[in-house]
C-alpha cells in the first residue's frame, strides 16, 4: 500500500458508511445499425448488467434520448440512463418532460444524469457561448434543483437566477417516486458538493479546465480520495442513501500479461508521467480488477461500476461474480 493510501483511509474511515451492493453499467455510443444497438442492449441484459448508459455529446454517437429509448424497448429487466445529459443543451422543463415520457414508455427503467457540460466542441458546434466554470455550475445548480420539482410535484412555479417558470406541469407522470433517480456527475469540488445534497448517484469525473481539457492532477487515486471524502462530509446524513459511481472511459480484462500491455499501450503513450492508479480507467487481469473494486468499496464506498461498451464481454464476469454482493 501507498503511503498515501494509508493516511487517506484513516481519514475515510472516521467517515462511517454502510457498503451498497455491486451495480454495473455499460456506456454505449456508436452502433453499426438499429439492429445493432438493440442487440447490444439486449447482450448487457443477458450477461448481467444493470444499466445502459449513454453520453451526450455531438460527433460519434447516437443522440441519448432517443438512444435510451431504443435500448428500453429492445430490454425487459435492463434500466437505462444518461451519463450525463449535458445541463445547457435543454430547457429543464423540456428534459423534465422527456425523462417522464421516458420512463412512462420504459415501465420505469430510467436514470437520469445531469452535469455542467464541459466539451467546447460540442458548444461551438450548437452555437452556444462556452461560459465561466462558475457560471455553468450556477445554471446546474439551479436546474437540479428544478427538475427535481418538475418530476414529482404536480405544478411549478419557479423565478431564478437562470430559469422562469410559470405553472408548469409535466404530463406524462414518471412512474419512479418521488422522482426517478437522479445523477450528478462532475470532477469539481461545487459540482460534487451540489451532488452530495441533491442526487440519489455520484458520478466521478475528471475536472476539467476552462477550456475544457481534463486535468492531469485529478485524474490520481489521491484526488479521488480526497473528493470522495469531500462529497462524504457535505452529505451529512444523506450519506447511507448516496450511490457513488466513477466513469470510467477505458478498460482492458486478461489474464496475459503481453496481451495486457498491448492493450493499454496507446493509452500510457498518452497520458502523463507520474499519474498513479489513474481511477478512470481499469486494467489488468479478472482477479487483480475484482480485487481493486472490492477494495475500493471498503475504503471509498463506491459501488456503482461503468465499463465502455468494447470491454463490456470481458467484464461480463466479475459482474457475474460481483453484482449484488
Amino acid at each position: 500500500m501507498h503511503e498515501y493510501e494509508a493516511v487517506e483511509r484513516a481519514h475515510v474511515s472516521k467517515l462511517a458508511f454502510v457498503p451498497r451492493p455491486f451495480r454495473f453499467g455499460v456506456t454505449a455510443r456508436w452502433p453499426r445499425s438499429g439492429a445493432h444497438w438493440r442487440d447490444v442492449a439486449r447482450r448487457a441484459e443477458d450477461l448481467g448488467y444493470d444499466v445502459f448508459l449513454v453520453t451526450d455529446h455531438m460527433g460519434k454517437q447516437l443522440a441519448p434520448i432517443p438512444a435510451l429509448m431504443a435500448a428500453a424497448d429492445a430490454t425487459t429487466r435492463l434500466r437505462v440512463g444518461s451519463i450525463v445529459f449535458a445541463n445547457d443543451f435543454r430547457n429543464p422543463v423540456m428534459l423534465a418532460k422527456e425523462i417522464a415520457t421516458l420512463d412512462v414508455l420504459s415501465e420505469g427503467r430510467i436514470e437520469v444524469g445531469i452535469g455542467a457540460g464541459w466539451s467546447t466542441t460540442d458548444y461551438q458546434q450548437l452555437g452556444i457561448p462556452y461560459d465561466a466554470p462558475p457560471l455553468r455550475v450556477s445554471r446546474l445548480e439551479e436546474s437540479v434543483r428544478l427538475l427535481k420539482r418538475l418530476l414529482s410535484e404536480e405544478s411549478v412555479d419557479h423565478t431564478g437566477k437562470h430559469y422562469t417558470v410559470r405553472a408548469a406541469k409535466i404530463m406524462p407522470r414518471p412512474l419512479q417516486r418521488p422522482h426517478p433517480p437522479l445523477m450528478v456527475g462532475g470532477g469539481g469540488p461545487r459540482v460534487l458538493r451540489l451532488a452530495a445534497r441533491e442526487a440519489d448517484i455520484v458520478t466521478f469525473s475528471p475536472q476539467f479546465s476552462t477550456s475544457g481539457r481534463p486535468r492531469l492532477d485529478t485524474m490520481t487515486e489521491k484526488a479521488l480520495t480526497e473528493r470522495v471524502m469531500g462529497v462524504r462530509a457535505a452529505a451529512g446524513d444523506r450519506i447511507d442513501r448516496l450511490e457513488l459511481n466513477v466513469f470510467v472511459f477505458d478498460a482492458a480484462v486478461t489474464d496475459r500479461p503481453r496481451s495486457l500491455m498491448a492493450a493499454v499501450s496507446a493509452q500510457l503513450r498518452r497520458a502523463a508521467n507520474g499519474i498513479a492508479r489513474n481511477p478512470f480507467v481499469l486494467y489488468g487481469s479478472r482477479s487483480s480488477l475484482r480485487e481493486l473494486l472490492i477494495e475500493r468499496r471498503e475504503r471509498l464506498g463506491i459501488s456503482y461500476i461503468s465499463v465502455p461498451g468494447n470491454a463490456m464481454r470481458d467484464f461480463a464476469p466479475i459482474v457475474a461474480e460481483l453484482r449484488g454482493t
